[in-house]
Protein backbone atom coordinates (compact mmCIF):
# COMPACT_ATOMS: atom_id res chain seq x y z
CA UNK A 1 0.00 0.00 0.00
CA UNK A 2 0.86 3.60 -0.69
CA UNK A 3 2.33 5.52 1.89
CA UNK A 4 -0.51 8.27 2.65
CA UNK A 5 1.61 11.31 2.62
CA UNK A 6 2.38 10.57 -1.36
CA UNK A 7 0.68 12.46 -3.80
CA UNK A 8 0.66 13.15 -7.63
CA UNK A 9 1.85 16.90 -8.71
CA UNK A 10 -0.34 17.91 -11.73
CA UNK A 11 0.75 20.58 -14.31
CA UNK A 12 -2.18 22.12 -15.70
CA UNK A 13 -0.63 23.43 -19.46
CA UNK A 14 -2.15 25.17 -22.25
CA UNK A 15 -2.51 22.06 -24.62
CA UNK A 16 -1.50 19.25 -21.98
CA UNK A 17 -1.70 17.60 -18.21
CA UNK A 18 1.20 16.28 -16.64
CA UNK A 19 0.96 14.09 -14.13
CA UNK A 20 4.02 13.32 -12.37
CA UNK A 21 5.61 11.12 -9.18
CA UNK A 22 9.31 10.29 -7.55
CA UNK A 23 10.35 8.12 -10.83
CA UNK A 24 7.31 9.07 -13.74
CA UNK A 25 5.96 11.33 -15.65
CA UNK A 26 2.99 11.30 -17.51
CA UNK A 27 1.48 13.84 -20.08
CA UNK A 28 -1.83 13.81 -21.52
CA UNK A 29 -2.24 15.99 -25.16
CA UNK A 30 -5.79 17.35 -25.85
CA UNK A 31 -4.02 18.26 -29.33
CA UNK A 32 -3.13 14.78 -30.11
CA UNK A 33 -6.30 13.14 -28.15
CA UNK A 34 -4.64 10.84 -25.82
CA UNK A 35 -1.45 10.13 -23.50
CA UNK A 36 1.63 12.00 -25.25
CA UNK A 37 4.39 11.19 -23.44
CA UNK A 38 4.75 8.24 -20.66
CA UNK A 39 8.14 8.25 -19.04
CA UNK A 40 9.16 5.86 -16.50
CA UNK A 41 12.64 5.74 -14.35
CA UNK A 42 14.00 7.90 -17.13
CA UNK A 43 12.59 5.74 -20.02
CA UNK A 44 10.44 7.09 -22.65
CA UNK A 45 7.85 4.53 -23.61
CA UNK A 46 5.88 6.28 -26.09
CA UNK A 47 6.46 7.51 -29.73
CA UNK A 48 2.72 8.14 -30.66
CA UNK A 49 -0.11 8.49 -28.78
CA UNK A 50 -2.03 5.59 -28.03
CA UNK A 51 -5.16 5.50 -30.18
CA UNK A 52 -7.81 2.31 -30.78
CA UNK A 53 -7.34 -0.13 -33.14
CA UNK A 54 -9.73 -2.13 -34.82
CA UNK A 55 -7.44 -3.34 -38.15
CA UNK A 56 -5.13 -6.53 -38.38
CA UNK A 57 -3.64 -7.20 -40.98
CA UNK A 58 -5.11 -9.43 -44.08
CA UNK A 59 -4.64 -13.05 -43.73
CA UNK A 60 -5.03 -15.27 -46.83
CA UNK A 61 -8.47 -16.62 -45.72
CA UNK A 62 -9.83 -13.16 -45.19
CA UNK A 63 -9.21 -12.03 -48.62
CA UNK A 64 -10.33 -15.75 -49.71
CA UNK A 65 -13.66 -15.24 -47.77
CA UNK A 66 -13.61 -11.11 -49.12
CA UNK A 67 -13.93 -10.44 -45.34
CA UNK A 68 -11.56 -7.28 -46.01
CA UNK A 69 -14.24 -6.24 -48.67
CA UNK A 70 -17.29 -6.68 -46.01
CA UNK A 71 -15.17 -4.85 -43.41
CA UNK A 72 -12.54 -2.90 -44.78
CA UNK A 73 -13.93 0.78 -43.57
CA UNK A 74 -12.27 -0.44 -40.23
CA UNK A 75 -8.85 0.17 -41.91
CA UNK A 76 -9.51 3.43 -42.75
CA UNK A 77 -11.10 3.90 -39.13
CA UNK A 78 -7.92 2.29 -37.84
CA UNK A 79 -5.96 5.01 -39.30
CA UNK A 80 -7.87 7.79 -38.77
CA UNK A 81 -9.94 8.99 -35.85
CA UNK A 82 -10.97 12.22 -33.94
CA UNK A 83 -11.04 12.54 -30.48
CA UNK A 84 -14.36 14.79 -29.75
CA UNK A 85 -14.04 15.24 -26.24
CA UNK A 86 -11.72 15.39 -23.38
CA UNK A 87 -13.28 14.72 -19.27
CA UNK A 88 -11.05 15.12 -16.21
CA UNK A 89 -11.77 13.81 -12.33
CA UNK A 90 -9.32 14.87 -9.30
CA UNK A 91 -9.88 12.81 -6.35
CA UNK A 92 -12.96 11.58 -7.72
CA UNK A 93 -14.29 15.47 -8.66
CA UNK A 94 -14.97 17.05 -12.38
CA UNK A 95 -12.70 19.98 -13.26
CA UNK A 96 -13.93 21.42 -16.20
CA UNK A 97 -10.98 24.55 -15.88
CA UNK A 98 -8.14 22.68 -17.36
CA UNK A 99 -8.04 23.99 -21.12
CA UNK A 100 -6.45 27.11 -22.24
CA UNK A 101 -7.73 29.63 -20.78
CA UNK A 102 -9.37 28.73 -17.78
CA UNK A 103 -6.31 26.81 -16.65
CA UNK A 104 -4.60 29.87 -15.62
CA UNK A 105 -6.54 29.71 -12.07
CA UNK A 106 -4.22 27.10 -11.45
CA UNK A 107 -1.01 27.21 -9.84
CA UNK A 108 2.10 25.56 -10.48
CA UNK A 109 1.73 23.63 -6.89
CA UNK A 110 -1.37 21.03 -7.55
CA UNK A 111 -1.02 17.67 -5.75
CA UNK A 112 -3.97 14.81 -5.55
CA UNK A 113 -4.11 11.30 -4.95
CA UNK A 114 -5.88 9.97 -8.09
CA UNK A 115 -5.99 11.63 -11.49
CA UNK A 116 -8.73 9.72 -14.17
CA UNK A 117 -8.58 11.53 -17.98
CA UNK A 118 -11.26 10.39 -20.43
CA UNK A 119 -10.61 10.46 -24.47
CA UNK A 120 -13.73 10.22 -26.62
CA UNK A 121 -12.97 9.40 -29.92
CA UNK A 122 -15.49 9.11 -32.85
CA UNK A 123 -15.00 6.84 -35.82
CA UNK A 124 -14.93 7.66 -39.38
CA UNK A 125 -17.33 4.79 -40.59
CA UNK A 126 -20.35 5.11 -41.79
CA UNK A 127 -22.57 4.99 -39.39
CA UNK A 128 -20.14 6.10 -36.89
CA UNK A 129 -19.59 5.04 -33.18
CA UNK A 130 -17.23 6.07 -30.38
CA UNK A 131 -14.59 4.97 -28.20
CA UNK A 132 -13.84 5.86 -24.47
CA UNK A 133 -10.69 5.38 -23.07
CA UNK A 134 -9.87 6.60 -19.45
CA UNK A 135 -6.88 6.42 -18.01
CA UNK A 136 -6.55 6.57 -14.06
CA UNK A 137 -3.06 7.30 -12.30
CA UNK A 138 -2.50 6.26 -8.96
CA UNK A 139 0.06 7.67 -6.79
CA UNK A 140 2.36 4.35 -6.96
CA UNK A 141 2.58 5.64 -11.06
CA UNK A 142 0.50 2.52 -11.82
CA UNK A 143 -2.00 3.50 -14.80
CA UNK A 144 -5.37 1.68 -14.83
CA UNK A 145 -6.88 2.50 -18.58
CA UNK A 146 -10.22 1.16 -19.45
CA UNK A 147 -11.33 1.00 -22.78
CA UNK A 148 -15.28 0.91 -24.05
CA UNK A 149 -16.17 0.28 -27.92
CA UNK A 150 -19.80 1.33 -28.20
CA UNK A 151 -21.77 -1.45 -30.92
CA UNK A 152 -23.79 0.69 -33.81
CA UNK A 153 -25.99 -1.15 -35.63
CA UNK A 154 -25.36 -1.23 -39.00
CA UNK A 155 -21.23 -1.66 -38.27
CA UNK A 156 -19.94 -4.93 -39.62
CA UNK A 157 -17.82 -7.32 -38.21
CA UNK A 158 -14.49 -5.65 -36.61
CA UNK A 159 -11.50 -7.71 -37.07
CA UNK A 160 -10.01 -6.63 -33.86
CA UNK A 161 -10.93 -4.30 -31.00
CA UNK A 162 -7.98 -2.61 -28.72
CA UNK A 163 -5.35 0.03 -27.71
CA UNK A 164 -2.19 0.23 -30.61
CA UNK A 165 1.01 1.70 -28.33
CA UNK A 166 4.28 2.10 -30.32
CA UNK A 167 7.48 2.31 -28.64
CA UNK A 168 10.29 4.79 -29.61
CA UNK A 169 12.94 1.94 -30.61
CA UNK A 170 12.94 -2.11 -31.20
CA UNK A 171 12.32 -3.53 -28.27
CA UNK A 172 14.96 -6.67 -26.78
CA UNK A 173 11.95 -8.95 -26.52
CA UNK A 174 9.37 -9.72 -24.45
CA UNK A 175 7.93 -11.93 -21.80
CA UNK A 176 4.37 -13.02 -20.93
CA UNK A 177 2.27 -14.84 -19.20
CA UNK A 178 -0.58 -17.13 -21.04
CA UNK A 179 -0.44 -19.48 -23.92
CA UNK A 180 2.25 -20.82 -25.78
CA UNK A 181 3.17 -19.42 -29.34
CA UNK A 182 0.95 -17.74 -31.72
CA UNK A 183 -2.59 -18.42 -30.73
CA UNK A 184 -6.87 -16.98 -32.22
CA UNK A 185 -9.70 -17.23 -30.52
CA UNK A 186 -9.61 -21.02 -32.61
CA UNK A 187 -6.17 -22.07 -32.55
CA UNK A 188 -5.66 -22.69 -29.08
CA UNK A 189 -6.26 -25.96 -28.55
CA UNK A 190 -2.67 -27.13 -28.82
CA UNK A 191 -1.25 -24.11 -26.40
CA UNK A 192 0.07 -24.87 -23.28
CA UNK A 193 -0.21 -22.61 -20.17
CA UNK A 194 2.81 -21.02 -18.95
CA UNK A 195 5.26 -17.98 -18.79
CA UNK A 196 7.35 -17.41 -22.10
CA UNK A 197 10.13 -15.25 -22.86
CA UNK A 198 10.38 -14.02 -26.78
CA UNK A 199 13.98 -12.51 -27.78
CA UNK A 200 13.55 -10.01 -30.69
CA UNK A 201 9.54 -9.01 -32.22
CA UNK A 202 10.03 -12.18 -34.70
CA UNK A 203 7.15 -11.77 -37.86
CA UNK A 204 5.76 -14.72 -39.29
CA UNK A 205 8.00 -15.53 -42.56
CA UNK A 206 4.46 -16.02 -44.56
CA UNK A 207 5.51 -15.83 -48.50
CA UNK A 208 2.66 -12.48 -48.50
CA UNK A 209 3.11 -10.68 -44.83
CA UNK A 210 -0.21 -10.45 -43.15
CA UNK A 211 -1.43 -11.00 -39.45
CA UNK A 212 0.44 -12.57 -37.32
CA UNK A 213 2.01 -12.94 -33.81
CA UNK A 214 -0.95 -12.83 -31.68
CA UNK A 215 -1.00 -14.31 -28.12
CA UNK A 216 -4.58 -15.04 -26.45
CA UNK A 217 -5.62 -15.32 -22.76
CA UNK A 218 -2.80 -13.43 -21.84
CA UNK A 219 -2.02 -12.13 -17.71
CA UNK A 220 0.57 -10.03 -18.07
CA UNK A 221 3.54 -9.16 -21.08
CA UNK A 222 6.35 -7.15 -20.01
CA UNK A 223 8.30 -5.27 -22.81
CA UNK A 224 11.98 -4.64 -22.61
CA UNK A 225 14.02 -2.03 -24.20
CA UNK A 226 17.56 -0.54 -23.70
CA UNK A 227 17.41 2.04 -26.21
CA UNK A 228 16.34 5.10 -26.68
CA UNK A 229 15.89 8.32 -29.08
CA UNK A 230 16.85 10.82 -26.16
CA UNK A 231 20.68 11.65 -27.30
CA UNK A 232 20.92 12.42 -23.43
CA UNK A 233 20.41 9.69 -22.82
CA UNK A 234 21.40 7.10 -25.64
CA UNK A 235 22.02 4.05 -23.60
CA UNK A 236 19.21 3.89 -20.43
CA UNK A 237 20.38 0.40 -19.84
CA UNK A 238 17.05 -2.80 -20.00
CA UNK A 239 14.03 -1.82 -18.38
CA UNK A 240 11.22 -3.59 -18.98
CA UNK A 241 6.93 -2.21 -19.62
CA UNK A 242 4.19 -4.47 -17.83
CA UNK A 243 0.93 -4.52 -18.80
CA UNK A 244 -1.64 -6.82 -16.49
CA UNK A 245 -5.07 -7.74 -16.68
CA UNK A 246 -7.95 -6.91 -14.64
CA UNK A 247 -11.16 -8.32 -14.46
CA UNK A 248 -10.56 -10.67 -17.58
CA UNK A 249 -7.26 -11.49 -19.79
CA UNK A 250 -6.69 -9.90 -22.51
CA UNK A 251 -4.60 -11.10 -26.21
CA UNK A 252 -1.63 -9.00 -27.41
CA UNK A 253 0.90 -9.06 -30.21
CA UNK A 254 3.93 -7.55 -30.42
CA UNK A 255 5.77 -6.39 -33.27
CA UNK A 256 7.88 -4.22 -35.03
CA UNK A 257 5.14 -3.12 -37.20
CA UNK A 258 1.93 -1.53 -37.59
CA UNK A 259 -1.08 -3.41 -39.54
CA UNK A 260 -0.74 -0.95 -42.38
CA UNK A 261 2.25 -1.41 -42.70
CA UNK A 262 2.15 -5.65 -43.04
CA UNK A 263 -1.08 -4.68 -45.20
CA UNK A 264 0.93 -2.60 -47.39
CA UNK A 265 3.81 -5.65 -48.49
CA UNK A 266 2.94 -8.35 -50.65
CA UNK A 267 6.65 -9.50 -49.97
CA UNK A 268 8.70 -9.62 -47.15
CA UNK A 269 11.54 -7.51 -48.32
CA UNK A 270 8.94 -4.73 -48.72
CA UNK A 271 8.75 -4.40 -45.23
CA UNK A 272 10.21 -1.26 -43.95
CA UNK A 273 13.74 -1.26 -41.49
CA UNK A 274 12.16 -2.45 -38.39
CA UNK A 275 12.79 0.69 -36.03
CA UNK A 276 9.81 1.01 -33.48
CA UNK A 277 7.75 -1.72 -31.16
CA UNK A 278 4.21 -1.90 -31.80
CA UNK A 279 2.20 -3.96 -28.88
CA UNK A 280 -1.55 -3.66 -29.14
CA UNK A 281 -3.61 -4.97 -26.18
CA UNK A 282 -6.92 -6.47 -27.53
CA UNK A 283 -10.23 -6.74 -25.73
CA UNK A 284 -11.29 -8.97 -28.70
CA UNK A 285 -9.93 -10.43 -31.79
CA UNK A 286 -11.80 -12.35 -35.06
CA UNK A 287 -10.21 -15.99 -35.51
CA UNK A 288 -8.36 -16.82 -38.45
CA UNK A 289 -10.49 -19.19 -39.84
CA UNK A 290 -9.39 -21.80 -43.27
CA UNK A 291 -12.07 -24.78 -42.23
CA UNK A 292 -12.23 -25.29 -45.86
CA UNK A 293 -8.67 -24.45 -47.29
CA UNK A 294 -8.52 -20.80 -47.57
CA UNK A 295 -11.90 -19.24 -47.94
CA UNK A 296 -13.90 -20.33 -45.88
CA UNK A 297 -16.10 -17.64 -43.62
CA UNK A 298 -14.87 -17.52 -39.15
CA UNK A 299 -17.43 -19.44 -37.57
CA UNK A 300 -19.66 -17.46 -35.81
CA UNK A 301 -17.95 -18.18 -32.03
CA UNK A 302 -14.66 -16.43 -33.57
CA UNK A 303 -16.59 -13.39 -35.36
CA UNK A 304 -16.69 -9.79 -33.31
CA UNK A 305 -19.75 -8.37 -34.09
CA UNK A 306 -19.96 -4.23 -35.23
CA UNK A 307 -23.13 -3.99 -33.64
CA UNK A 308 -22.28 -4.77 -29.87
CA UNK A 309 -20.41 -3.20 -26.73
CA UNK A 310 -16.92 -4.27 -26.31
CA UNK A 311 -15.33 -3.25 -22.59
CA UNK A 312 -11.77 -3.87 -21.95
CA UNK A 313 -9.23 -3.12 -19.37
CA UNK A 314 -5.41 -3.27 -17.99
CA UNK A 315 -2.89 -2.00 -15.44
CA UNK A 316 0.48 -0.18 -17.14
CA UNK A 317 3.46 0.03 -14.63
CA UNK A 318 7.74 -0.42 -14.41
CA UNK A 319 8.30 -3.29 -14.83
CA UNK A 320 9.94 -4.82 -11.25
Amino acid sequence: MDCTDKKLRIIYGDASLGVGGDDFHYIFSYQTGGMESLVIDGMEWLYRTPKPTFWRATTDNDRGSQFHLRSGMWLSADMFIRCVDVKLRVDGQEVTTFKAPANNCHSNHEYARNVEITFIYETITVPCTTVEIVYSVETSGKIMVRALYKGQKGLPELPVFGIRFIMPTKALGYEYCGLSGETYPDRKAGAEKGVFAVEGLPVTPYLVPQECGMHMDTEWVTVYRNTALDNSNPTPGRKGLKISCTDSKFAFSCLPYTAEELENATHQEELPAARRTVLCIAGAVRGVGGINSWGADVEKAYRISGEADIRMSFVIEKAE
